[in-house]
């Protein structure tokens, strides 16, 4: 909108956003954008297009970093546990936490469930979803769900333990209204949601409708003109994502150690009003690298390694239980 062609005094001086700075950068211009916060409703999808929307297509623009105004974070969903709650949740005091993968897609349901037993018995805090398990013909949802609960439930009797299972909520709202149904019958302890796919208001009414952790997966995240932990640590947060998943440098993605503690710091930071997410390093994570992890991300952290485990074939249950005694012993074996 031209600024010459707004004749509405008040918009001016109320609505129409302002240029606060102007810096040279090595490779370009770092510019500072004051924006109005009533022009982003608030809800998500909206403060998403305030924030990097036509901006987006402009292929020499990158939306580097955000900071909100006293109080605005209210009318967002936040995270309704955070680390505190993550960790009373699954009974991990003073430690962090294990995570790991039920996969690969097209696997029959009762492996999935046989898999999942295994890892709860090994003491693993929480056992997700691949997020390439959805609503599939060979593994839908309403089947899928309820039996791996049960196998989750049977190992926890066993054992005593507490691991939760998180499976991945996906589709349209129709589609994850039922699933929220299935999920509450059956007991589900968490949720795994992929923001980027769903978007970020469904994150946030899931938040409000699960009433359970939200582990937010990275899927379709890799905007690269967005910096990470705006998107991941500030974004998916705001919305709702009590732990957030991102690629940690050394696995499978290009992440540098400096953006991976960038995430967990902004994930983790003081934000008024709003808990801290329990940031979740992983992909292509190995046992052999615990130590490294915890002495990079400290104990607030939920560590999430999946083929490394699988690949031990026969041999899983011990390597799971190699890994939480790696993690239970502050990275010693």
């Amino acid at each position: 909108m031209p600024v010459a062609a707004i004749q509405d005094l008040s918009v001016k001086e109320n609505v129409l956003a302002r240029v606060e700075a102007i810096e040279p950068a090595p490779d370009g211009h770092r510019v500072t954008l004051a924006l109005a916060a009533s022009t982003t409703g608030p809800e998500p999808s909206q403060l998403a297009n305030m924030l990097f929307g036509n901006c987006s297509l402009q292929p020499d623009v990158t939306l580097e970093a955000v900071a909100f105004p006293e109080g605005y974070a209210n009318a967002f969903a936040k995270p309704a546990f955070g680390i505190e709650g993550l960790r009373a949740t699954v009974g991990a005091r003073g430690r962090a936490l294990t995570c790991t993968a039920l996969k690969p897609q097209g696997s029959a349901i009762d492996r999935l469930a046989r898999l999942a037993g295994d890892f709860a018995r090994a003491g693993i805090d929480v056992i997700k979803d691949d997020h390439g398990l959805a609503n599939q013909a060979f593994s839908p949802f309403e089947t899928r769900v309820p039996q791996i609960q049960a196998a989750i439930e049977a190992a926890n009797r066993e054992t005593g333990g507490r691991t939760v299972y998180a499976p991945t909520f996906s589709g349209g709202w129709r589609a994850l209204e039922h699933q929220i149904q299935v999920a509450r019958d059956c007991g589900v302890g968490a949720a795994l949601v992929a923001p980027m796919l769903v978007g970020l208001p469904a994150l946030q009414e899931l938040r409000q409708a699960l009433r359970v952790p939200i582990l937010a997966h990275p899927a379709l995240g890799g905007a690269s003109r967005i910096a990470p932990a705006v998107l991941f640590g500030q974004l998916f947060r705001l919305c709702g994502a009590d732990a957030i998943i991102f690629p940690n440098h050394g696995g499978r993605f290009s992440y540098s150690r400096e953006t991976c503690l960038a995430i967990a710091a902004t994930a983790r930071g003081p934000w008024p009003g709003v808990a801290p997410a329990m940031p979740v390093p992983a992909g292509g994570m190995s046992v052999e690298r615990v130590p490294e992890m915890l002495n990079d991300f400290g104990n607030d952290v939920m560590l999430l390694i999946g083929g490394n485990l699988l690949a031990a074939g026969a041999d899983l249950p011990a390597r799971a239980r190699e890994f939480v005694a790696a993690v239970h012993g502050g990275g010693r074996p």
